[in-house]
């Protein structure tokens, strides 16, 4: 009898011993998961966050100085000369490296061989399987902006058609101020302005990224909506005059 016992409880012990740990709360948050995005993982999401808030100062300041003058040149150039030029100062300054390399290497009389031979010697081949990935990543987008263009201009809803007919006829107008590369320069300029501006004067007990930084951001401040308004100002005044 006892051995009956003993088999009859042996299941449901070895089952409670299996469940035993509970999961943590809100999941196992992944060590690279991004604090602003949840339980997403840290991926290119994340990356582009880090990027508009300037977590890192000199990345974003580099990425919005060069990107900004690219655009400014080509509001004043046309796009063979910006890219011509462009890729002058980028031989430029490899060749002047190159040669003053050389030269140090002659009068030291050193065998350090090629300046760039680190970066010669990466592989940068991309094989067929990554390439067929990323035709097929875009294949999807590209099938489904076919079938949206399909559905909009044959009518199939005429709700959702009207509105894709008002917004072109508002585009008419805003085409009427602003060209392509202003318009670019003005969403460059909201992109890395806007959001920082804002998570400066909100309330940081609304997200879980500020939440973890407590004491950094204060509370919100009445003056945020007057401040956006003289910012948007701004940057219309200088794309316009």
């Amino acid at each position: 009898m006892a051995d009956l016992s003993a088999a009859t409880q042996s299941p449901s012990v070895s089952s409670t011993s299996s469940g035993a740990e509970p999961s943590a709360p809100g999941g196992a948050g992944s060590p690279g998961a991004c604090p602003a995005l949840g339980t997403k993982s840290c991926g290119s999401s994340c990356a582009v966050h880090d990027l508009i808030f300037w977590r890192d100062v000199k990345k974003t300041g580099f990425v919005f100085g060069t990107t900004l003058i690219v655009l400014l040149s080509l509001a004043a150039f046309s796009v063979i000369s910006v890219v011509s030029y462009l890729i002058l100062a980028l031989l430029s300054v490899t060749i002047s490296f190159r040669v003053y390399r050389s030269v140090i290497q002659a009068v030291q009389k050193s065998e350090e061989g090629h300046p760039f031979k680190s970066y010669l010697d990466v592989d940068i081949t991309l094989s067929s399987e990554a390439f067929h990935n990323y035709v097929n990543a875009a294949m999807v987008h590209v099938n489904r902006a076919l079938k949206l263009i399909i559905r909009l201009f044959l009518v199939e809803d005429l709700v959702d058609s009207l509105k894709l007919a008002v917004f072109m006829w508002l585009m008419t107008y805003v085409g009427a101020v602003f060209n392509g590369i202003t318009l670019l320069i003005l969403a460059e300029l909201l992109i890395f302005s806007v959001p920082i501006v804002y998570e400066k004067y909100k309330d940081p007990s609304k997200t879980t990224w500020n939440r973890k930084e407590k004491g950094r951001i204060s509370t919100w401040k009445p003056e945020m909506p007057q401040l956006l308004k003289h910012h948007l100002i701004v940057i219309l005044l200088l794309l316009v005059l």
